[in-house]
């Protein structure tokens, strides 16, 4: 059965992050005095942010009574604010090697792309404006975190692409990302494959664990993967 569309994550994946989002949860974490080291961080990145937080308080934090809706509010509102800034004024933000070509290739082949995120729909069109991927064509569908009822690896983001793209077979929908969210929430949805690729959090062994269908060092290989041609963007 052939693949009709292909949901991407973003940093990481498709976009290139240089540890800025991780650098950035860990300096809004230490704001509020939690002294979380990166190791401890970099698996929550695929995560709706809201959740990683309050998983990071849960570690950190000896008094739970501590750990309120406000607090963690107020640190996810700091996060959010100094990414927003930082993306929309970045002049140095960019994809990662072959992202764009990929994208731009399968919505030539007739195949919908969809990019959905752990981040906020203020963060995302942040990215997504500086790169001017909305001008470009390079998507067809974007569904962020804050906007579904729960975050990956619930399967609500990418049930609502599927619906927004008139696919209801999972088996015609592949998934690609950085993270075991990224897997896990490809799993939940019954995707036919599940590309985990080596440009984000998560090294090839540490990827391994969680049992993809295909690991990837080069983004440019979901073409052969999803189109079943021997074929890949140079």
């Amino acid at each position: 059965m052939p693949i009709k569309l292909v949901v991407f994550d973003m940093a990481g994946t498709t976009v290139a992050d240089e540890s800025g989002v991780m650098d950035t949860f860990k300096s809004s974490l230490a704001k509020y005095g939690y002294d979380v080291p990166l190791h401890e961080i970099a698996p929550l990145m695929g995560y709706e942010k809201k959740l990683a937080i309050r998983t990071m308080l849960e570690r950190h934090e000896a008094d739970p009574n501590k750990s309120t809706d406000k607090l963690v509010s107020a640190i996810h509102q700091y996060f959010v604010d100094t990414l927003v800034n930082h993306y929309r004024n970045a002049t140095d933000l960019e994809a990662l090697p072959n992202a764009e070509e990929t994208l731009l290739y399968l919505r030539e082949q007739g195949i919908k792309v969809g990019l959905n995120t752990g981040f906020s729909r203020i963060i995302a069109d942040s990215i997504i404006n500086n790169l001017k991927w909305r001008e470009r064509g390079l998507f067809d569908y974007m569904i962020c975190s804050d906007e579904v009822p729960a975050g990956r690896p619930d399967p609500a983001m990418i049930h609502y692409i599927m619906k927004e793209a008139g696919v209801t077979n999972p088996a015609e929908v592949a998934k690609v990302g950085d993270t075991e969210v990224d897997i896990n929430e490809g799993k939940n949805v019954g995707c036919k494959y599940i590309i985990a690729v080596t440009t984000g959090a998560f090294t090839r062994e540490q990827l391994e664990t969680y049992q993809p269908t295909h690991i990837i060092d080069n983004i440019a290989d979901v073409v052969a993967i999803v189109t079943e041609k021997s074929d890949a963007i140079a």
